[in-house]
């Protein structure tokens, strides 16, 4: 034992906070850990933090948050990603654990990941005594299937979950290989992306949900009444692409008969 303290993702999932999981909950009823969660800029909440305060939990005594502004200065952004870590090392070495709450899955889209990134660089310097534990949770799509009552995916479907924001030609692209999209962080091209689904005869196959498990959850079914308006960011679109033409499939290992094992065993070696 070193006698650090344990940086500790705790993911609550979407927004309802009965799918916080039980290794989770156990993780929110300690005393002895200080409370990290992510906000974006000083005038707004924490929404992970949001997630807990309706299960019933006060906020700690313990407690800090940690700036992840929403902007796409790479420079910016690892300014701030170090200034989260530093702040947090010295409880860590000191023997403190911390709890990073995140929304959805801390191995999903989550800031958690540009924390344990930047900790591990600082922590290299100081020994790398540190550990680190994630404690998986429920992803907002996976939510927005069962909200829905659809398969996320079934058999031998392929899926592919993107940020729209690599555009509406990748987009496009997808819909060869794919049975299932979800299609995350639309807000900047969702008129754009409303188009490529009408166009391609996919509006009943689709979807949007916006902040899913969330008590302001949204779910719009005809995405095309979305036009024109201005959605949250923590919004996506699932869509089936049940016309995918599909190429021949590996049916499986084809188990070998006692003959063809004995045949085999007589098989002069390759040189």
């Amino acid at each position: 034992m070193t006698g650090f303290g344990k940086l500790i993702g705790v993911s609550l999932g979407p927004g309802d906070p009965e799918l916080i999981t039980r290794r989770a909950w156990a993780q929110l009823q300690r005393g002895d850990a200080l409370w990290t969660y992510p906000i974006r800029s000083t005038k707004t909440e924490s929404y992970a933090l949001r997630i807990v305060q309706r299960s019933g939990l006060a906020l700690p005594a313990n407690h800090q948050p940690l700036l992840f502004p929403m902007t796409h200065d790479t420079e910016k952004l690892a300014r701030h990603w170090l200034r989260a870590a530093q702040s947090v090392l010295p409880m860590l070495l000191a023997g403190q654990d911390v709890l990073f709450l995140v929304e959805g899955d801390a191995s999903t889209y989550a800031t958690f990941g540009h924390l344990e990134r930047t900790l591990r660089g600082l922590d290299a310097r100081v020994g790398g005594e540190i550990a680190i534990e994630v404690i998986p949770g429920v992803t907002s799509f996976h939510a927005a299937c069962a909200e829905l009552q659809i398969p996320f995916s079934e058999q031998d479907d392929t899926v592919a979950i993107v940020p729209a924001a690599y555009g509406v030609e990748m987009v496009e692209r997808l819909f060869e290989d794919f049975d299932t999209l979800v299609l995350m962080k639309v807000k900047p091209l969702l008129d754009d992306l409303i188009d490529v689904i009408e166009r391609r005869g996919l509006v009943a196959q689709a979807c949007f949900i916006e902040k899913a498990g969330a008590p302001e959850e949204r779910v719009v079914r005809d995405v095309r009444t979305l036009r024109g308006e201005t959605v949250n960011y923590l919004s996506l679109l699932l869509i089936k692409n049940p016309g995918r033409q599909r190429g021949e499939r590996v049916k499986g290992c084809k188990k070998k008969t006692s003959v063809a094992l004995a045949q085999e065993e007589h098989e002069d070696p390759i040189e």
